[in-house]
Formats: structure tokens, sequence, C-alpha cells
């Protein structure tokens, strides 16, 4: 977003909000005063690590995950590592690098991530397969797990790559099947709180937004067990791009740059899957002509 469009959203916010416009403008100028973390050098490289498939969950925090691994046979040890970035694009820049470029060359990389649309090229990787460009579900306003796990396993029987990132949406709001009461006059995508703004502002208690969290969470979780059943590979990793902040240091959603714990580790547990043959996918690849900054706005970015 340039400072003039970044200008007239806030103006908007003020006029559209009144004081909760305000606060809302001094919350972004904190969070943006972050961007001044991004050449920190910080973080594993997930080339760094041995594995042939590797399942992205977007904002998911480690606390969040080991919260539920007990309801997952594929979850064991859930352990930590600090990611490359605090947001989706941030990730993508500092991961698929020229450094690790005979590496991503070999990788497919399955994303329902719209940031790609900015960061990477397909002459990047062996595949990229941009699932959010025909897999949007406009009534959740998100990419649903499925059309992402159908496409993985369309890919692994299919060319049978060295190597597969497959990057799920879920946990990232928003929230699936979430009451949005607590934005009952919305503003427009730019103007709108999402979940966790609505967090921030004790629109919602902690308590409902969690257990919102961990269903988001399981959403992802079922469609992994199906994955784990319909692609053969012998060291699967499971982690996220980044956490997310949920208070810490004042800090609600992941901002560019954040160095907090909270938002910079993530989780890192291992399984292995193997083809039963149990799900024949449907879905097939069909390009459209995506509204990215459209889309962007739904995940509750501006610009």
């Amino acid at each position: 977003m340039s400072l003039g469009d970044w200008v007239r959203v806030s103006a908007e916010k003020i006029r559209r909000k009144g004081v909760e416009g305000v606060r809302d403008v001094a919350y972004d100028l904190y969070t943006g005063l972050w961007w001044l973390g991004w050449p920190i050098p910080r973080g594993t490289n997930v080339y760094e690590r041995e594995w042939d498939v590797l399942v992205i969950l977007d904002a998911c925090r480690v606390d969040l995950l080991r919260s539920v691994s007990n309801e997952y046979e594929f979850l064991d040890t859930v352990d930590r590592m600090e990611s490359v970035g605090s947001m989706s694009k941030e990730w993508m820049a500092k991961t698929f690098t020229d450094e690790y470029a005979p590496e991503v060359a070999n990788t497919a990389y399955i994303t329902s991530n719209v940031f790609s649309e900015r960061l990477l090229s397909s002459d990047q990787f062996q595949q990229l397969d941009e699932v959010w460009r025909y897999g949007w579900d406009e009534t959740h306003g998100t990419v649903l797990p499925r059309p992402v796990t159908d496409r993985a396993i369309q890919t692994a029987r299919e060319t049978d790559p060295d190597r597969m990132i497959i990057h799920y949406v879920q946990p990232h709001h928003p929230f699936i099947g979430l009451d949005r009461s607590f934005d009952a006059e919305p503003f427009g995508p730019a103007l709108s709180d999402t979940v966790v703004d609505a967090l921030r502002k004790n629109k919602i208690d902690f308590e409902t937004f969690w257990a919102a969290y961990q269903d988001n969470l399981r959403c992802v979780l079922d469609d992994v067990d199906l994955l784990l059943s319909n692609i053969d590979a012998e060291r699967v990793a499971i982690t996220a791009d980044h956490g997310d902040g949920l208070g810490e240091w004042g800090i609600y959603d992941h901002p560019v740059g954040c160095l907090h714990p909270a938002i910079r580790t993530v989780p890192w547990t291992q399984t292995t899957a193997t083809d039963h043959g149990t799900y024949d996918p449907e879905l097939t690849s069909t390009e459209n002509s995506a509204e990215v900054e459209a889309r962007l706005q739904a995940l509750g970015y501006v610009g």
C-alpha cells in the first residue's frame, strides 16, 4: 500500500468510526513500525531441515497446535522452530531465496496464500500451483482446505516431485463458522474488523476467540489426516510460516518484521505418509482472473 492509500484509508476509518477509528490508526502506526525489523536476519530456513513433504499451517501458534495434538495420531511431539518471517509475504521472500535456488527448483509448491502473486514466479519451482486463483470460496472469504488437499494429492500421484510444500490458509482467520456479530455494521473489506481486531477491541472474549481458532485448526488438520493417507512420503514435516499475536507486547495478528516469540516461533512436528488410495480428488486447476487485492482484504490485509 502506498503512503497516499494508507492516508486515504486511515482518514476513512476516522470519518466512519470516530474514536474507534482514531484508535485503529494509532494501532496501525504502532504495528507498522515493526517493518524496521525486516532486515534483521532471524530464524531457520525450512530448507535447512530434512523433509520430503512440508505442510504449512498458516498463522499456527505452537500452543495452539499442542492444544489439539492429542486428537490426531500423526501429531506426536510438537517441537518449536524460529521462522524466518512474521508474516506470509516475509516468509516467502526469505524462504525462496537465491541461496536455496537449487532446492526450490526441485519443489512443487501448492499454495492457497495470495501473496504468491506478488513475490513468486513459476520459473523458480518445479511446479507452482496457486490454488487461491481457482479454489477461492466466496461464501467464507478464503480458500478452504479441501481444494489444497485435492491438488496436493493429484500432484503427488501424477508428477511425484522431489519435494512438495503444501500451504494451507487455516488456521489463519477468517474463522469458518464463527458468528460475526462483532462486526454487525461492516464498512467494506478495508474498514471492517477481522476476528483478531474484535479480540483487540474486546468485542469478543478470549475464550470464544480461542475456541474458534482451535476449530479452524481442526478444520485443516482433518484434511491433513486425509492427505497423509493418500500420498507417499517417508519424511513429512508440519509447521507454520508464522504464529499470531494475541496481545503480547500489545500486538494482535502478525505484523511484518515482528520479533516477538509468539509470532516468530512456529511448531515443528514430523510424521510419514502412505498412499492407501482411499480418496480420489476431483478438483482440477482452472485459472481465472482473480482479484488479488480483494482476496488479501478478505484475509485482513489492506493493500
